[in-house]
């Protein structure tokens, strides 16, 4: 599978480039062998035939088990071993789309180590695989023009140096004195500031939106979300000690350092703050609670508990006929088997019911995926910033 990667721009000074973050995983066990090496078979570690059925290989000669664990089928798969020791497994037809899967080697999971593409995340090492169909998928890449993805750094007097990503749409540097809306995009728990990019292709769902006119011209904002090293790296970022630091962060640093470095409008009208899971959790808290600065407030399966909506909500349940009034669009996008589905069907939009608050809902089929993350953001996109 080939590694397409979008543009990259190297910036020095205040934004100096943050280097790529590298995972690796290092197993300590004689079941586990590594593809490479001199003598060792050489294969495809994963393919997609054209009907859609998906083979994956591990080469593992003295492990006496070999799973695969992947959102591509409900339950891990059971892979054989050939005369050379290389594991395989096929199955499908797959859904085309994008993918993360690992290797489960007597026990112990692995990424594949024959495919550079990681899903960057702290909790877990997965790779993905790239599933394509008859014809291209809104995050597919096309013969568009493309913006640029820079990586940056910034400092808080509280956290220390900080990561941050930022999508600038086409055009935005031939066109200097021209001014953008923004989104601030946040990730799951145990994702990192890379994971809208690498896994839900953020760039380049817009790039193919604004193309074809769907979209409108945006700057994508795409930071670190957990307030470490004040607060441990475990837990959901929407968790009440997560959300009262990395507010000082977001709104004393990350925000100012968007506005100072791009050419930004800084109108509540041109502001949009969405998330995914405990990213989803953090753009609702500060989004209903800073609705001078926000007109977009949107939740990707955003991670919430019973016990916390009046808190968490207390900005936009103070005065509802207010909130209407202050949000041009108040989205939510869950699937049926998501793990949030019941707390928001049961608890959350009862509330926003019986207070009379406006909101729109995108109920999919499908879990708690990225594969859903996609899908949400290639609609709620096309709602954003319309004049």
């Amino acid at each position: 599978m080939m590694n397409f990667k979008s543009p990259i721009k190297y910036l020095s000074g205040s934004s100096s480039i943050l280097a790529a973050l590298l995972f690796a995983s290092t197993i300590s066990t004689s079941s586990v062998k590594a593809q490479g090496g001199f003598g060792a078979p050489v294969f495809a570690s994963n393919e997609v035939s054209k009907d859609n059925m998906v083979t994956l290989r591990f080469n593992a000669p003295k492990a006496n088990d070999v799973k695969v664990s992947t959102q591509m089928a409900k339950t891990p798969l059971q892979m054989k071993k050939n005369d050379k020791g290389v594991w395989e497994v096929t199955f499908g037809p797959v859904k085309p789309d994008m993918y993360p899967y690992a290797f489960v080697v007597d026990g112990i999971q692995v990424a594949d180590p024959n495919n550079s593409n990681i899903f960057p995340n702290e909790g877990f090492q997965n790779s993905i695989m790239d599933v394509q169909g008859s014809a291209p998928l809104v995050h597919a890449i096309r013969n568009v023009p493309h913006g640029v993805v820079s990586y940056h750094t910034y400092h808080s007097a509280e956290l220390g140096n900080r990561p941050m990503l930022v999508y600038t749409p086409p055009g935005y540097e031939n066109n200097p004195n021209k001014k953008y809306p923004v989104l601030y995009l946040l990730h799951g728990s145990s994702d990192t500031e890379e994971t809208w990019t690498k896994v839900g292709r953020a760039n380049f769902i817009l790039d193919n939106l604004i193309s074809e006119g769907k979209a409108e011209p945006m700057i994508i904002v795409m930071p670190y979300g957990r307030a470490y090293p004040k607060i441990e790296k475990t837990g959901s970022l929407r968790d009440w000690a997560n959300l009262q630091e990395y507010k000082k962060d977001f709104f004393g640093n990350i925000m100012p350092f968007v506005e100072k470095n791009h050419r930004t409008k800084t109108d509540k009208d041109s502001r949009a703050i969405a998330g995914f899971s405990g990213g989803g959790g953090t753009s609702l808290y500060f989004g209903l609670n800073n609705m001078d600065k926000f007109s977009y407030v949107i939740g990707f399966a955003p991670g919430m508990l019973k016990n916390e909506i009046d808190r968490n909500n207390a900005g936009a349940f103070e005065n509802p006929a207010n909130t209407n009034k202050q949000l041009k669009l108040f989205w939510i996008g869950v699937g049926t088997d998501d793990i949030t589905y019941n707390t928001i069907k049961n608890d959350y939009l009862p509330v926003l019911d019986a207070k009379k608050i406006k909101y729109e809902t995108f109920i999919s089929d499908g879990g708690h995926t990225w594969m859903n993350c996609k899908l949400y953001l290639a609609t709620v996109a096309q709602r954003l910033f319309k004049k």
